[in-house]
């Protein structure tokens, strides 16, 4: 007779009572898992009818070197993804390299000098700061002229109407929206939200523009930002949308003059969309966005586990286990460095790559101090696998997200907790 389950975790390191702890908490969880696999269930759907209206075929995974001219694959990808997010047009390429690349393909190609950005929900994510020009950087927005202002949210994380209205002013060209919390205390921004900020701000100038930076919110819920009135979503293939097949990549959706300068600014004026070799990756995009929905759900209940097994211990957990959830992260706040350390360690040590490597914070370019980030994935750097990651500033919050599966975000999260009771910092 084969090992038990029990006795497999316990060959991997977790010991009975970590174990035994966790799954009274899952059990506790199976109504709110339901509700995760509803969602799902209805954006594979869109997904399916998205490729099947734009007649998917096998030709379509073929590669392109070169200019890239013709390259169907490419363009049909692209109109698979205006029509999931319910746009005019997009922008999905293996050029952009990041959703920070992203963000600033459609900054650049948008913003001239003399206008003006604003984000009405706070600071942006940090790797942002130096694309605007809020921490000085060499081809910043700032240095072609182009200002900045930011109005932040209130103390009970709403909306600063009367400081978001004084702020609008004739040089106000974007507006962007961070949908997700970054390293942020804030609560992550449902797509309901954002449509009542920007029916606000569209009430006050309606040709500014507003883009959102969906970056951790695709297919969390059954509508996307351009359901509320966005005019561009910006977000990152080995997030979300990339469903832990994508190799590189980022896309861009939105009205179809802003996502053609946004192409402008990607290759060259007057080129634009027109060129851009796919290099083999078509099939990955396409798969993984097909897969996406429910490697999304996967990764929900691992979030929704994390919170309900911190929550037990007394840690504050944003969102709580019983909130809606308008992303994948999920945001422990320890209050003491070794707690996020000793979390990283158990992520780690439960991933199927470089498992038997020791997280350590370093001074990662971007960032303003040492950052903390544990991730044995197949893909570098890619946060819709399992993955944590933290500053290491007070108040020492841990943030997690991803996993391409529920099983392994479960194995991930047990482990992290094995890793606290271990040190001392926890114990059950």
């Amino acid at each position: 007779m084969g090992e038990t389950l029990e006795q497999y975790y316990q060959s991997l390191g977790l010991s009975p009572k970590v174990y035994r702890f966790c799954k009274a908490v899952e059990k506790e969880l199976s109504t709110r898992f339901l509700e995760f696999d509803e969602v799902a269930e209805y954006n594979q759907v869109k997904v399916i009818r998205a490729m099947q209206e734009h007649k998917v075929s096998d030709y379509h995974f073929a590669d392109s070197t070169g200019y890239g001219y013709n390259d169907s694959g490419r363009d049909t990808l692209e109109a698979v993804y205006a029509s999931v997010f319910h746009t005019e047009d997009a922008l999905v390429r293996p050029h952009i390299t990041c959703g920070t690349h992203a963000l600033t393909i459609a900054l650049s190609g948008n913003l001239r000098p003399g206008d003006e950005l604003l984000s009405p929900v706070g600071k942006p994510y940090d790797t942002l700061e130096g694309i605007i020009g809020i921490r000085p950087q060499k081809g910043s927005l700032a240095e072609y002229g182009v200002t900045y202002r930011q109005v932040d949210l209130l103390p009970d994380g709403g909306f600063d109407y009367e400081g978001i209205k004084k702020a609008i002013n004739k040089k106000t060209k974007l507006v962007t929206i961070q949908r997700s919390k970054g390293y942020q205390p804030r609560r992550t921004l449902s797509v309901a939200r954002i449509g009542e900020l920007i029916r606000f701000i569209k009430g006050i100038k309606p040709d500014v523009i507003c883009m959102v930076d969906n970056c951790y919110g695709e297919f969390v819920e059954t509508l996307e930002p351009a359901d509320a009135g966005a005019d561009l979503c910006v977000g990152s293939l080995i997030k979300n949308p990339g469903g832990g097949l994508a190799p590189i990549g980022g896309y861009i959706a939105g009205r179809k003059d802003l996502v053609e300068n946004a192409a402008f600014r990607l290759t060259a004026p007057g080129l634009g969309k027109e060129v851009g070799a796919s290099l083999g990756v078509n099939r990955a995009f396409f798969q993984g966005l097909f897969l996406a929905p429910q490697v999304v759900n996967g990764a929900l209940k691992g979030a929704v586990f994390a919170a309900g097994i911190y929550e037990k211990l007394g840690f504050e957990c944003v969102p709580d286990a019983a909130e809606s959830r308008h992303d994948i992260i999920q945001a422990i706040v320890f209050h003491k460095p070794e707690a996020v350390i000793e979390f990283c360690k158990g992520i780690q040590a439960a991933a199927p790559v470089d498992s038997h490597v020791t997280p350590e914070p370093w001074a990662m370019p971007g960032y303003d101090c040492d950052v903390i980030m544990a991730a044995g994935a197949f893909i570098s750097g890619a946060s819709i696998e399992l993955s944590a990651d933290a500053p290491i500033k007070p108040p020492y919050s841990v943030y997690f997200q991803g996993g391409l599966t529920w099983n392994h975000a479960k194995f991930g999260i047990m482990m992290s907790l094995q890793k606290l009771v271990d040190a001392g910092i926890v114990s059950l």
